[in-house]
Parts: C-alpha cells; sequence; structure tokens
C-alpha cells in the first residue's frame, strides 16, 4: 500500500505516510505537557503512526494567555522530551507544532482586547476591538518563534511546524479582512506574508539546514470576504520559495468552522479538492486533511498523488490504532469518528479531551480495564443501543458471561434514528461496528426479547444493567393524534407529505426538518423558543454546519411559537398574541424523549447490583451513553 510506503521530509525518515493532526491538548499550570497528555500521544505512536503533530505550543504569553501548552523557556524541554522520547520507542517521529499566537482567536479572557494584525472584532467577544501589533511587537514574535523551534529541537522532536493557518495569528496578517495595515506588514500578498515568512527564517537560523520545517497554512477560507483559492496558490508558491521542507493544507476559519474541522454533516475528503490543487502547484511534500478515516480512499488520494501525506485528527482520538488495523487488514475493528466533536466541545469549555466513541481519550492510564482477577461474573445488559452494546463488550472484555436483550429485531437503538439521515451516515458506521464486535466478543444476543423484572430476578445475575434508551415526548396539544413523532419519519416508518412542520427545533427537529425537504415541497419548523438550537449542546462548528443546511435547503422558522392545535390541513400556534394558522399535511413532533426507565423501582431492591445507564437515565448523548456502559463494567 501506498499509505505505507517509507518516506523522508529533509533529514527526518517515516515509516509510513499517515500523521496525527495537530490539536491542542491540555498541560501543566506553566504550560508544559502533563502525564496525561504524554501518555495521549504515546498510545497513537503505539497504534502505527508515522508522523506525530503536537497541538499549537505558544512561544509567549506576553501578549494573550496561554490557551493550551507553551514552549517559551528551558524548563518546557523535560516534559516535550518525555513526550517526543515514549512516542520514538514505538517509531514515530514528532513535529512540535509552535505558535505566534491566536489573535483574534483568543477564547478564553472575555476582558482583555486581544491583539491581532488590525484593529478588527475578536471573534468569541465581538464586543472587543482588537489592538494591532507594533513592528517591534512582531519582531519580538519572530524571535521567540525561533527560540521555540530551538528548545524542541533541544527537546528531541524530529521537525516543527509553523501555524500559520485557520484564522490565526500569522493568518490574520496573510488576510484583507484583517489585515488592513499600510505598513510593511500590509497591503501587497508580499507584504502580508512577511511576518510568516520572517518566522520561517528565525526557525530555520535556529535548527540548521537539516531539521524539517513544515508551515500548515490556509489557501483558501470559502466564506464570503475570505480568501479565495487563487491568492492561496499564489501563498503556496511563496512558502515554496521560502526554504521550508512541506506544507499542511488547511481549508476554512471560524467563521465557517465546520469547513477547517470537520463534522458528522460533511463529506468525506471535503477539503481534498484544494490540497491536490496545492499538490499540483509546489515541489514540496503536501499533508492533507479532511475527512480522509476511510482506509480504502485515504490510499487512493496517495495513489492517484493528490497528496503526500494523510492526516487524520479526530479519528486519531477516536481510534489510536487506525494506522496498525489498516495495515493488517482489521478494517472492521477500527472504532469509527462520528463527527459528534465531543473532543473540540470539551476542550472549548476548559476541560481536556473526551471521545464520544471511546473512553480511554485522554485516560489511557487510568481507565484501562482491570484484570478480573479469576472471578468470573454474569451481566445482564438490558437494551442494545450504544450504552447497552458498550456495556456488553466492556463485560466481554472482562472475561464476564454476558447477555444482551433486546425487545426489537435488531441492535442500535436510537441510533438508526439520528443515523439514517442521508447526512448523517457516520453514524451508522458506528451501529456496524459496535453489533460486530458485540457479536465477535462472544456475548449472547437475545434479540426481540422483552424484558421483565420476573424473568430478570429468575437469572439470579451478578450484575444488571439497564440501558433501554428512549421513547420520543408527545405534547399534550390539541389534536396531537394527527401528528407522530419524528423518529417514525427518520426510519422511514412514515412518509412526508408536500407540507411539513415540524414542532420543535432543537437537534433532533432541525435534522428531521433538513432530511424532510429532501422529499417534502415546504418544511417549516416551529420553535417556542427565540432560535432554534437554542438548548442543542453541541459544539460551534456543529452548529454552523446544521444552520447552514438549513438556509441552503430553505427551511422555513418561526421562533417564539407555541402551538395551538392540529388538524389534518392545518397546524394553529400562538406568537406575539396573535393566533396564526399555517397549512400543512405532515405534523412532525421533535419534543425530547422520556427514558424508559420502567424497570427501575421494580428492580433496586430485588436484584444485587443494578445500574442505570444512558438515555434510561437521562435522555443525552451518545457520550454518555457509551461511556456510562464502560465505567459502570470497569469499576465492577
Amino acid at each position: 500500500m501506498k499509505l505505507f510506503e517509507r518516506t523522508k521530509i529533509n533529514g527526518m525518515k517515516l515509516k509510513n505516510r499517515i500523521v496525527m493532526g495537530p490539536m491542542g491538548t491540555t498541560g501543566e499550570a506553566d504550560g508544559s505537557y502533563c502525564g496525561e497528555g504524554i501518555r495521549y500521544f504515546e498510545e497513537r505512536a503505539k497504534g502505527g503512526t508515522g508522523l506525530i503533530i503536537t497541538g499549537a505550543n505558544v512561544v509567549t504569553t506576553k501578549y494573550e494567555p496561554r490557551p493550551c501548552t507553551e514552549l517559551s523557556n528551558f524548563h518546557h524541554v523535560e516534559r516535550l522530551n518525555m513526550l517526543a522520547e515514549r512516542c520514538h520507542h514505538h517509531g514515530a517521529k514528532v513535529c512540535v507544532q509552535v505558535s505566534p499566537g491566536l489573535g483574534l482567536q483568543q477564547f478564553t479572557d472575555p476582558f482583555t482586547p486581544p491583539y491581532s494584525a488590525s484593529e478588527c472584532a475578536s471573534f468569541w467577544f465581538p464586543d472587543l476591538k482588537c489592538k494591532p501589533f507594533a513592528k517591534e511587537e512582531i519582531q519580538d514574535l519572530v524571535q521567540k518563534v525561533g527560540f521555540s523551534a530551538s528548545l524542541a529541537k533541544m527537546a528531541g522532536a524530529d521537525a516543527v511546524e509553523l501555524h500559520a493557518y485557520g484564522g490565526y495569528l500569522l493568518d490574520q496578517f496573510h488576510s484583507k479582512q484583517w489585515n488592513m495595515r499600510t505598513d510593511e506588514y500590509g497591503g501587497s500578498l508580499d507584504n502580508r506574508m512577511r511576518f510568516t515568512l520572517e518566522c520561517i527564517a528565525s526557525i530555520r537560523k535556529s535548527v540548521g539546514p537539516d531539521f524539517p520545517i513544515l508551515v500548515k497554512f490556509t489557501p483558501v477560507h470559502r466564506v464570503e470576504g475570505g480568501r479565495e483559492l487563487a491568492e492561496g496558490l499564489e501563498m503556496a508558491r511563496i512558502l515554496d520559495a521560502s526554504g521550508v521542507d512541506a506544507l499542511h493544507v488547511d481549508v476554512g476559519c471560524y467563521e465557517a468552522w465546520y469547513k477547517a474541522i470537520s463534522t458528522v454533516y460533511q463529506e468525506e475528503g471535503h477539503q481534498l479538492d484544494v490540497v491536490e490543487a496545492v499538490k499540483k502547484t509546489v515541489k514540496l511534500p503536501v499533508l492533507g486533511q479532511g475527512k480522509m478515516f476511510d482506509p480504502a480512499k485515504a490510499e487512493a488520494a496517495v495513489a492517484q498523488g493528490k497528496l503526500d501525506y494523510v492526516v487524520l485528527g479526530h479519528q486519531m482520538l477516536a481510534d489510536p490504532a487506525w494506522a496498525n488495523k489498516v495495515k493488517s487488514g482489521d478494517v472492521e475493528d477500527i472504532i469509527p469518528c462520528i463527527g459528534c466533536n465531543e473532543c473540540l466541545l470539551a476542550g472549548f469549555s476548559g476541560k481536556h479531551y473526551y471521545c464520544g466513541v471511546n473512553p480511554l481519550t485522554y485516560a489511557e492510564g487510568d481507565y484501562q480495564l482491570p484484570d478480573k482477577g479469576g472471578v468470573r461474573k454474569s451481566v445482564l445488559v438490558v437494551g442494545g443501543g450504544p450504552g447497552g452494546m458498550s456495556a456488553a463488550m466492556t463485560a466481554a472484555k472482562r472475561g464476564f458471561d454476558v447477555e444482551l436483550w433486546e425487545k426489537s429485531d435488531r441492535l442500535g437503538g436510537n441510533l438508526w434514528a439520528a443515523g439514517l439521515p442521508t447526512f448523517k451516515r457516520d453514524v451508522l458506521k458506528l451501529v456496524t461496528y459496535m453489533e460486530r464486535q458485540v457479536h465477535k466478543l462472544g456475548v449472547q444476543v437475545r434479540l426481540e426479547m422483552e424484558a421483565t423484572a420476573e424473568g430478570i430476578q429468575a437469572g439470579n445475575y451478578d450484575k444488571v444493567i439497564l440501558a433501554a434508551g428512549s421513547r420520543p415526548a408527545m405534547p399534550p396539544i390539541d389534536g396531537i393524534v394527527h401528528a407522530a413523532p419524528a423518529n417514525d419519519y427518520l426510519l422511514g416508518i412514515r412518509k412526508p407529505g408536500s407540507k411539513v412542520v415540524v414542532i420543535g427545533g432543537g437537534l433532533v427537529g432541525c435534522e428531521t426538518a433538513a432530511y424532510m425537504k429532501e422529499t417534502a415541497d415546504e418544511v417549516t419548523i416551529v420553535e417556542m423558543l427565540d432560535d432554534i438550537l437554542a438548548v442543542a449542546d453541541h459544539c460551534l462548528n456543529n452548529d454552523q454546519a446544521l444552520r447552514d443546511m438549513l438556509k441552503e435547503r430553505n427551511i422555513g422558522v418561526v421562533p417564539n411559537a407555541a402551538v395551538t392545535a392540529i388538524r389534518p390541513d392545518h397546524l394553529r400556534y400562538t406568537k406575539d398574541g396573535r393566533e396564526h394558522t399555517l397549512e400543512c399535511d405532515t405534523v412532525i413532533v421533535a419534543a425530547g424523549y422520556r427514558p424508559n426507565n420502567q424497570l427501575e423501582d421494580a428492580l433496586t431492591d430485588a436484584v444485587g447490583d443494578l445500574t442505570v445507564i444512558g438515555d434510561a437515565e437521562a435522555p443525552r448523548k451518545i457520550l454518555n451513553a457509551v461511556h456510562e456502559g464502560y465505567h459502570t463494567i470497569r469499576v465492577m
């Protein structure tokens, strides 16, 4: 396979063309890497990754707070050396990403105006106007970038990557929409690139001619007023002549964050056209990303010369052994990334990484399954959704005797409703993966098995897990018999007519509306709150992607509206004290879910060890179900 060819970038030998992309990680109070972070990177090296690129290491905190890790002084070297050394034990190379800063993307301090190229609005705190960097401050950053690179080399890193993409500080200097300077750092493209080129020269001076320098940059923003590809390719030519050793291509910026950091809604390989355009423009090796997690498609992209190295980000969180599993042909055992971006949401909420489908992410040392100590226990799992399958898989891995009862004729639970829309098929990959693992691990699965308290008690199990999921809530609206829950339409049990109204503008309601518009002529969301997705607990890029999809599909939205009656051919609602009528032939209810916890009270004192998990405890997310299923078995 081309993916597993041995290659070189300058003096760095690589065992394959698989790269772990840069993603920010938490660190110690002084900005150095923490033990959990070091173990996290080591696990990806152990999994067969050829090159690991760290998240951004800021070169100073003089101008803005530290967002993640820092590499600014001699004392940061020790932990970075531990990281590099432990990755080297598994044959992986380490590239340290160095960053002069976030600029207007600074997200940790809502009170202090951040620095940028010019006086533009802060992204996360629009009321703050950025302070332009003075020329002497730019030169200070240039020197600190070079020093940071020398510290990376001192720590045993194999390469450095300059953080110059995605609307962050250097890209703010590159871009007309943020750089309105009139000095030598503004105006022409050459001037706007000057800061970056000076950083490259500073790095080269610090690390010498044989040490690889990569630059991650953004040739196109794909937002109105942002950079177009023609200028991006000219940037690529300038970088090609700058003395760096490889280009890492990014697409997008925070204004359309999902075009940079993929969500469940994006197509696979959605950045590949830009990566290929850069590859055709330059002589340097090119790294590319953007939902490249399908091994066959990744292999084809390399074989067809569209890029030289495949970069995987969140897929590496979901399954750190992606490379090893591809090499051994065990692709069916790869834990799929489902684009939920729980990882990103956690990081931007001040937490460490979480992965919706991998409870071990960033807890590789703490959450390993303990040895069962020769004790063989019997476990019953009631419910075959994500929580139930997670618990059953984990119990089987611990060597327990496991039964899984599912009242329907298939495993998956509400994942089927979540994954059947055409734009969410990544979720179905999780159903396929988990179902395969359940059977592969020897779990005794009993489909069409209705659980009763008496039947459960008769089994005398050592552990009983209730993971029966949730059911749609149907509000007491006059004429509700003329409506049906969203699940019926998502599962294809019912088909919509030509004029559809969806009651509820939460996550399920919005996704249902978008899906119905593929066949219906008109779709309208009626929402009680003043905006759709107002209480959706998901990351900004997922929110942006879904909102843009609704706009593209011309979905109508009626906010601040309370439905009062439903009839076969219309729906009535009140808004601003007035009653309105909306003609329709289909009314779909997306008013939340209720837990299937009917057995809890009957079993609480009747069985020795009972745990309720996932939506049966409270309707929440895939992450909650998967993690609770894992941990309830881990702590037995």
